[in-house]
């Protein structure tokens, strides 16, 4: 990571439409603004079928902002002999050169018929803020489709869920929850997965099925570490740790993932709410209260503040405080499994 902290846009008022990602319509500007690339490229990827479905001769031009040759954008918007609609993808418009913006935002005054320029995003930076902030005030007529970060756990279950509605299939939760397990940290393999499951199996997506094809996976996850050792089940706990790093997971977020159900389970904890009222309140889903209710059977507060608390130094040790972080995650693993402080 830079050293310097790169400034990242405010989020503003738009008065141009904001469209889906996983539904974007054409428009004379199209921009694609946010961090998450795999969605971004799906909403390209169905502008472009769009386009090529009402005419296939549409022309498909790729052009980098950030390398930009100047006259570039007039000549691949302009009008060919033939009159076909063009499709204009402009990418690292993040990182753009001066001339790109200065005939961008003169190409916003006048469009070019038949064109569809797509501008790419990723707000990793402030570059470009003037073009964004004439594009989001409706210069040009255009249209922003939103690529946020997904990184919560909610949030992939319900990308992961949009996959298959947007194949017309049905995932059980049980299969939605393992297969956000299993791909916590990278959501291009979590799409994969989702994709290769749509492809190859007929029916219904079950938990047996992600299991047996990406068993190994979920059986490593963070998170079936900690779902053992909240249970109580001290050996496999320890053995689904000890697999899990001897295939390459990293202790600090494996504690992340640990200390994250803890502190479910204490929102949770010691409330009478009905389940849709307490997931409202604290920005959750139904299936994480249920989930958290259950994992809090058989224990009490004071051994749940035990548990944070060794959270918090397993956390403290996996990041540099301990010259072992193996021995601090067991350490971790042992409190919960047994929930009692460690050596008790």
């Amino acid at each position: 990571m830079a050293a310097s902290r790169t400034r990242r846009p405010a989020a503003r008022s738009s008065a141009i439409p904001q469209l889906s990602w996983r539904a974007p319509q054409p428009a004379p500007i199209v921009l694609v603004s946010g961090p998450e690339e795999i969605c971004a490229e799906r909403a390209g990827a169905a502008l472009r079928d769009y386009l090529k479905a009402e005419d296939p001769s549409v022309e498909v031009s790729d052009v980098r902002a950030d390398a930009y040759a100047p006259g570039t954008l007039l000549a691949v918007t302009s009008p060919s002999l033939f009159g076909e609609p063009r499709l204009v993808r402009v990418a690292g418009v993040e990182r753009c050169t001066d001339e790109f913006l200065s005939e961008a935002l003169a190409y916003l005054e006048h469009p070019q018929e038949g064109a569809t320029v797509v501008l790419r995003h990723t707000g990793a930076s402030v570059r470009g803020k003037k073009l964004l902030e004439a594009i989001r005030a409706g210069t040009g007529g255009g249209v922003e489709v939103a690529c946020p970060a997904v990184r919560r756990d909610a949030e992939r279950y319900d990308f992961a869920a949009g996959e298959f509605a947007a194949a017309r299939r049905r995932a059980a939760p049980a299969a939605l929850r393992a297969l956000t397990a299993a791909f916590a940290d990278d959501l291009t393999e979590l799409a994969a997965a989702c994709q290769q499951l749509i492809a190859d199996v007929d029916g219904d997506i079950t938990e047996q099925i992600v299991q047996r094809y990406y068993g190994g996976r979920v059986e490593t996850s963070a998170f079936t570490v900690a779902d053992t050792a909240i249970a109580g089940r001290y050996g496999d706990a320890l053995a689904a740790l000890r697999h899990a790093l001897d295939t390459g997971a990293d202790p600090v977020p494996m504690v992340a993932a640990i200390a994250s159900k803890l502190r479910t389970m204490a929102k949770v904890g010691g409330t009478r709410e009905s389940t849709g009222a307490l997931a409202a309140r604290l920005g959750m889903k139904d299936w994480q209260v249920e989930r958290a209710r259950r994992d809090l059977a058989g224990w009490n507060g004071d051994q749940l503040g035990i548990a944070i608390q060794a959270a918090a130094r397993a956390d403290a040790e996996v990041k540099g405080a301990s010259r072992d972080p193996v021995f601090a995650l067991e350490r971790l693993v042992t409190v919960i499994a047994t929930r009692s402080p460690y050596g008790a």
